[in-house]
């Protein structure tokens, strides 16, 4: 359960996006055994994904490749192909891949559900820009009615230390503490054992722009970042400006380098 309801749209990685035809090969029964052997099957995209779900992107990615040698403009195997990059922090290949979709599949709006990470792990900050604004336009656009009834997307994957942290970024704050994005700290085992969220709710902010009513009329806010799990909150601190995705990127990273204890989801059950 999230206490902060951060919920969100995971890295693309789902079944819906393969085509409905797609099934596995039926094994032929009584084969007579002076016949040769048959030749293996070639892999397929539903192997792929498989292993994807496994948390096994190494080995998706390799089946992905091999469908693709097969077949370049499989718009299918080349989003999920990216997807299993993006799972090993390979932001250069993921675009690679995820290009080649968009160009095969443009009306695809989770085609950019995954460009945007793909281009935020490469660097390519004005792209991945691009992409966010995209996925908001799609948000608001009544003939995208699946981008619609999402609250948010992945922005970013990257590891910090032992860790993995997802960054997911809200169409609009979301929650009582109006929550702009959620950083989820996950082990090696993908098991989520921390979040820390950037908030700005609505009593500290009224506080804090009586205080200063010159950056309240520019457009800024009082933001708090607070690590929350296992009924446990702790307040990170504040800080005023705007809600920046980088500026916040790089304080979640010196939080986790300076944890020194366990967090609360590595002890618990």
């Amino acid at each position: 359960m999230l206490p902060r309801n951060c919920a969100y749209l995971h890295i693309p990685v789902l079944a819906a996006i393969l085509a409905a035809s797609s099934a596995f090969a039926q094994t032929q029964p009584g084969q007579q055994t002076a016949q040769p052997a048959a030749p293996a099957a070639a892999p397929t995209t539903e192997q792929g994904l498989a292993a994807l779900r496994a948390n096994q992107p190494q080995q998706a990615l390799d089946i992905f490749q091999q469908v693709l040698r097969a077949n370049p403009n499989d718009a299918a195997a080349n989003l999920l192909a990216a997807s299993a990059a993006v799972s090993l922090y390979r932001g250069d290949q993921a675009v690679q891949y995820a290009e080649k979709a968009r160009q095969l599949d443009p009306q695809n709006w989770k085609v950019h559900t995954t460009l945007v990470v793909a281009y935020a792990q490469a660097g390519k900050k004005d792209q991945r820009d691009q992409e966010r604004a995209i996925l908001r336009k799609l948000h608001d656009d009544p003939h995208a009615p699946d981008a619609m009834q999402t609250s948010g997307f992945l922005l970013d994957l990257f590891p910090v230390r032992q860790y993995r942290v997802e960054a997911v970024e809200y169409f609009r704050p979301v929650g009582k503490f109006h929550i702009y994005y959620c950083f989820f700290i996950r082990n090696a085992a993908g098991k989520r054992v921390w979040q820390i969220d950037a908030e700005s709710n609505d009593f500290d902010e009224a506080s804090w722009a009586n205080a200063h009513p010159q950056e309240a009329a520019a457009g800024d806010r009082q933001f708090q970042l607070v690590g929350t799990g296992n009924d446990i909150d702790v307040d990170y601190g504040m800080f005023s400006g705007t809600a920046d995705y980088d500026r916040i990127r790089t304080q979640i990273v010196s939080i986790i380098q300076a944890q020194t204890a366990p967090f609360p989801g590595e002890s618990a059950n």
